[in-house]
């Protein structure tokens, strides 16, 4: 009896600790993701405003296929770290950590110089016989260089989160570099220097991420070099790393090709301003995915630790509380979207962008579900079946373009936002099946119905004086104050939130008042 009450002692606070890291560290990359979205914003509009559309759009080339670059020559390598550096931890092999994380630097530090050496050779050729633009050789030519250091920059961030620093992760991933951009970038435009500096100005922003990646993980990291592997332990390691990563690395490319498809189908059957039209709501849209982004980072290494322990209570109790405090988030988002999309256009792109509202409504209530597949997909990730995740996601790309061939040419931007509508709705479904069936639960808790149900009376309440009002900046903003403040009373008016939501939030209060 006694053995029992301590082992469920020792497991609550096991998960008390493990909720309020994941927490505190959403506090932290909420704060970095917000200053890295300010200065992209900025950063873009310095550049479309400076340099004009041709730079512009030169850049947005040059900046793609280096991502595209980045991601194939990088294997998937540096997310495979991400999980195998912490499931060795929770075994304490310290030896696998270290064979791994060397291998992984020697495997990257030359593909990286394959990629760089590549795209500086094909940069010609990809300039003058496919986009028909010789000014886009210098672009190409800077970001080959650039390779190199994103990848390895990619590396160290990598070790920093699987050794769960967010805090310094999240400061160089979205402050640093984007400051160092920004900040270069304005330098050269003051002293005069006009040739290339956009490219110059990205360069020297993966640079400095680079170099402080490195020194902090020379800072924090201590990787203790205990015994060597035998060959079969080493073939071993290095066989489950390539096995898991290498889907990733499709999986990255194919992620970012599921809005790319439905801009190709909208250029190929409608027209370039559709594609304008639907890439206005697009971003839009993706703000419902800041939210899982936030609690993500620390979530997946704490989970994977617990995975290789066999901890299988515990991993379930947080999937299940994350994926509510995500719920409660992007609600009230997908709502306020879906109530006044032709404002929130109106306010970002303005007027002439107003043909997107329907599209917009479409993509957030879609998103909406894609937020609360990304626990359930990290669990099938923690599991090791990332060869799993890729087929999900080339089944659901194949039929967003079957679906964007059908609806787009009738119904343009509309139809290809319903398509992926239906495909976010598709995959999360398949991922929460796909957990039920390996791990025996649904990351789902109860209480999320509750929430949805309570979320209807400000929904009303608010459809109610829009009707009654003139719509403007101002009214808008004041009505999506309104539903946010009684959505926020209603929570707690009819207990929607639990004893774990109240330990977090008395957490925070108490460190507040202590700094206070």
């Amino acid at each position: 009896m006694d053995s029992n009450y301590s082992k469920n002692k020792i497991e609550k606070n096991k998960f008390e600790k493990s909720l309020h890291l994941i927490a505190a560290s959403s506090m932290v990359v909420f704060i970095g993701v917000a200053l890295s979205k300010i200065f992209t914003y900025i950063y873009r509009i310095i550049i479309g405003r400076t340099f004009g559309p041709e730079v512009y759009g030169l850049f947005s080339l040059a900046t793609m296929l280096l991502i595209f670059v980045v991601a194939f020559f990088s294997f998937g390598l540096p997310e495979g770290l991400v999980r195998f550096i912490p499931f060795y931890r929770g075994k304490n092999q310290k030896s696998e950590i270290n064979f791994i994380i060397k291998k992984t630097f020697s495997i990257l530090i030359s593909v990286s110089l394959i990629g760089c050496i590549l795209l500086f050779l094909l940069a010609n050729f990809i300039s003058l016989e496919i986009f028909h633009n010789s000014n886009l050789i210098p672009f190409l030519r800077i970001a080959a260089l650039t390779i190199p250091f994103f990848i390895l920059a990619n590396l160290y961030l990598a070790i920093l989160r699987a050794y769960e620093f967010i805090g310094i992760y999240s400061f160089i991933l979205n402050f640093l570099q984007n400051f160092i951009k920004v900040g270069s970038l304005l330098f050269f435009i003051i002293i005069g220097i006009k040739t290339n500096i956009v490219m110059y100005s990205y360069f020297l922003g993966i640079l400095a991420m680079f170099i402080a990646s490195y020194f902090a993980c020379d800072k924090y990291v201590k990787i203790v070099i205990s015994k060597n592997l035998n060959i079969n332990r080493k073939k071993e390691i290095t066989n489950g790393l390539f096995s898991y990563s290498w889907p990733l690395t499709l999986l990255g490319i194919a992620s970012f090709a599921l809005y790319w498809i439905d801009s190709f189908t909208i250029g190929y059957f409608k027209t370039v301003a559709d594609v304008g039209l639907y890439n206005a709501a697009i971003p839009l849209a993706a703000l419902l995915m800041i939210a899982p982004d936030l609690i993500i980072q620390l979530f997946f290494p704490i989970v994977t630790k617990e995975y290789s322990k066999k901890n299988f209570k515990l991993i379930e109790q947080l999937s299940k509380q994350v994926t509510k405090w995500i719920f409660i988030m992007n609600l009230p988002l997908t709502l306020i979207m879906l109530l006044f999309p032709g404002a929130i256009i109106n306010l970002v792109f303005g007027q002439n962008f107003l043909a997107a509202e329907q599209a917009l409504r479409l993509l957030a209530f879609g998103s909406l579900f894609g937020s609360l597949s990304i626990v359930p997909s990290h669990l099938i990730s923690m599991m090791g079946k990332s060869r799993l995740m890729l087929v999900n996601i080339l089944l659901m790309l194949g039929l967003n373009l079957i679906l964007n061939i059908i609806l787009v040419p009738k119904y343009g931007l509309n139809g290809a936002a319903f398509s992926t509508m239906i495909i976010f709705v598709l995959l999360s479904l398949t991922y929460i099946i796909q957990n039920y069936y390996y791990l025996s639960f649904i990351p789902i808790r109860r209480k999320m119905l509750s929430i949805a149900l309570v979320s209807i009376i400000p929904l009303l309440v608010v459809i109610v004086l829009k009707r009654l009002i003139t719509l403007n900046f101002l009214t808008v903003s004041l009505l999506g104050f309104l539903f946010i403040l009684l959505y926020a009373i209603l929570i707690l008016a009819f207990g929607c939130l639990d004893k774990n939501d109240f330990l977090i939030i008395k957490k925070f209060r108490d460190k507040i008042t202590r700094k206070n």
